[in-house]
């Protein structure tokens, strides 16, 4: 077993269900984290459900001296970094438009970084977290692995622009292995509602935004268009329980300990669910009201975006298992339990 995983961005939405299920599989994972968009409460909580301590070192990934401190500590304490899973990055499309030198600086320029920092201490293994944003407008649907790279974002060419810095990476031998996961839309939360998606101002997606409206935080959920040529006019996307995708990265772990160079996995359920779909179902589980208004599209938006999730089926030996009633039951169970997410 991998000696030290060390988990860059451990205690954000996906780092920290992350952290529970590496945990409960026997792994010893360490944080690495600035908490920019995240809060060190979301350790504390895991620590809770896994009755455990979980080693928290704040640094940031843009800068050489926190890492090389980080990985020297380490070593020194007789754990040297085997493999990395790298969550840090900004998250917010819309943000990356108006900010795109802060996201190219951060996502890709922080990549660089870590890579550097690997390099440097010996380790030879990383998971990403990268994006189906990767893709862009469809070709064709479902999205397979070999969909042309086409973003249209610059949080998505940030992704994009990391996969390709590691794809070189990884060709340059050594035994160097990377694994980067395209995740699709990740909802829910924990089933004990200790853990959860925690956005800080407006939710930038659609399910938090869901919650915070049935909570009373917000009025009404936004509906961006309902005139696409889906079944009922609203956008169609492929949600997947943050437990699963969290699964998806344990069993990412076995694969990159197994095998060396590059190759990318899709993570969804390969089902599409519409906005309104999902609005509905969350108002069935819950019995709460969710009221919408509806607005403009927003530019960039695609109709339907689903995952082919065959690859990831077949070589991690990764399904989803929970459907979208699990996603709603275990997001609101959170939410209704802190309504302002971490903060007191």
């Amino acid at each position: 077993m991998t000696k030290c995983l060390l988990v860059t961005g451990g205690a954000g939405f996906i780092g920290s269900h992350t952290l529970v299920e590496l945990v409960n599989k026997g792994y010893e994972p360490v944080v690495f984290d600035n908490f920019c968009n995240s809060s060190p409460e979301s350790v504390r909580r895991v620590e809770k459900i896994v009755g455990r301590s979980v080693r928290v070192i704040e640094g940031d990934i843009v800068s050489a001296d926190d890492l090389d401190r980080a990985f020297s500590d380490l070593a020194q304490a007789g754990t040297p970094v085997e493999l990395v899973i790298h969550f840090a990055g900004l998250k917010a499309v819309g943000e990356s438009v108006a900010k795109p030198l802060q996201y190219y600086e951060n996502n890709v320029g922080g990549t660089v970084s870590l890579l550097a920092a690997m390099d440097r201490h010996g380790a030879r293994r990383i998971i990403f977290s990268s994006s189906a944003t990767v893709y862009g407008m469809p070709q064709y649907l479902p999205y397979d692995e070999t969909h042309p790279i086409a973003p249209t974002n610059p949080y998505g060419w940030t992704k994009a622009m990391c996969e390709r810095v590691l794809q070189d990476w990884a060709d340059t031998g050594g035994g160097r292995s990377v694994v980067s996961l395209r995740y699709f839309n990740p909802i829910g939360a924990h089933v004990s509602g200790t853990i959860g998606e925690d956005p800080r101002d407006i939710p930038n997606n659609l399910f938090p935004f869901i919650t915070q409206v049935a909570v009373g935080k917000r009025e009404a959920l936004a509906v961006f268009g309902d005139d696409y040529d889906t079944p009922d006019g609203t956008g169609v996307r492929d949600y997947v329980h943050v437990v699963d995708l969290a699964q998806g990265h344990v069993k990412a772990v076995s694969y990159c300990a197994d095998h060396a160079g590059y190759v990318a996995f899709n993570l969804g359920t390969g089902t599409g669910t519409s906005v309104l779909e999902l609005k509905r179902a969350f108002e069935r589980v819950t019995q709460r009201a969710v009221p919408h208004v509806l607005q403009a599209r927003r530019p960039g938006d695609v109709a339907q975006a689903y995952a082919q999730v065959e690859r990831a089926a077949t070589l991690l030996g990764w399904r989803a298992l929970k459907g979208v009633d699990d996603m709603c039951a275990d997001g609101w169970r959170w939410q209704s339990s802190n309504p302002n997410g971490y903060s007191a």
